[in-house]
């Protein structure tokens, strides 16, 4: 997400920090075409600025090909410096920035695809209503997001978190939810204890890396397991809520609160076992990388985040 600083200046004092930029971008992209269209320039203007960096120091930092262009030995240890020194200096520009006017600048951000879909989009758009000069740029999809590799500024994720350098903050929590049909408990009968979901068809979320039983914490504190079996398994939470509802009979499902809290207020869907919680417990997250001058417009989403949090359904109680 790096990128030349369009405030650069091409000659002069600046024109090294602007060619920097160009060769970060390169090896980031892994082509002169992908920097090119990143900063809205030739690719031969790229080429060029590249052949004079590496000119100037008489080191050659790429190794190009006709498809693919990758950082040599001594050029790979230059672009993870150069890298932070070019994120120093905008961090430099826009904390001077921010002192002086209203939050503006460049903000990533990174939602998981349903949960984003459907609670925190709306929590994004009022931001940007809210803050014109902010350029926020959101991106929805379920692959892990390494905030600092990735260069996002904001990531919300769902589960337990490695140990890490990143600032987090919980935003709510996510508990998977045993859920049924009232149509197919009207059939099949109502489950009273775990191990009566031996005899039933259970539709799990293959999103979940233990889909193919079920992790539980009884009143007592007592944890156990039970396995599953079930002619479908899935990915998308709101495909799995589809089919219970619709009653294709495979309708007993365990999916993430988020897919299921909707259908539950509606009564479409009936949860089973309230007094067993799926274990471990699931938590939402937001992360962010340490900064002991935090941008005014990176504070201000996340503190927009956790107020959004607070008022999610299973969080209202």
């Amino acid at each position: 997400m790096l990128a030349v600083q369009s405030g650069f200046r091409k000659s002069g004092r600046y024109a090294d920090v602007f060619r920097i930029g160009i060769f970060v971008a390169v090896v980031k992209e892994q082509s002169f075409a992908g920097a090119a269209r990143q900063l809205g320039m030739t690719s031969s203007a790229v080429s060029k600025q590249v052949q004079n960096l590496e000119q100037d120091i008489k080191v050659k930092r790429l190794n190009r090909t006709t498809r693919h262009v990758a950082a040599t030995e001594e050029g790979a240890i230059y672009f993870e410096r150069a890298k932070r020194a070019l994120m120093d200096l905008q961090e430099a520009e826009e904390e001077i920035h921010e002192l002086k006017s209203h939050p503006r600048g460049p903000l990533w951000v990174s939602f998981p695809q349903s949960l984003g879909v459907k609670y925190l989009t709306g929590c994004a758009a009022r931001f940007a209503r809210s803050h014109p000069h902010v350029a926020l740029d959101l991106s929805l999809n379920d692959r892990f997001i390494d905030p600092v590799n990735d260069g996002y500024d904001v990531v919300v994720r769902i589960g337990s978190l490695a140990d890490s350098s990143l600032m987090t903050l919980r935003l709510a929590s996510c508990p998977f939810m045993l859920c049924a049909s009232a149509d197919y408990i009207d059939r099949r009968g109502l489950p009273e204890a775990p191990a009566d979901l031996a005899g039933h068809d259970v539709l799990a979320y293959s999103g979940n890396t233990a889909a193919h039983e079920w992790r539980y914490k009884d009143a007592a504190g007592q944890v156990g397991r039970v396995p599953l079996s079930g002619s479908l398994r899935s990915d998308s939470g709101d495909m799995l809520c589809r089919a219970a509802i619709e009653r294709i009979g495979i309708v007993i499902v365990i999916l993430p609160v988020f897919h299921v809290a909707e259908h539950l207020q509606a009564g479409r869907l009936q949860r089973l076992l309230p007094d067993h919680l799926t274990w471990p417990e699931r938590d939402i997250h937001v992360l962010f990388r340490p900064n002991r001058n935090q941008p005014a417009r990176l504070r201000l989403f996340v503190d927009h985040l956790v107020k959004t949090a607070s008022d999610l359904p299973w969080e209202r109680g």
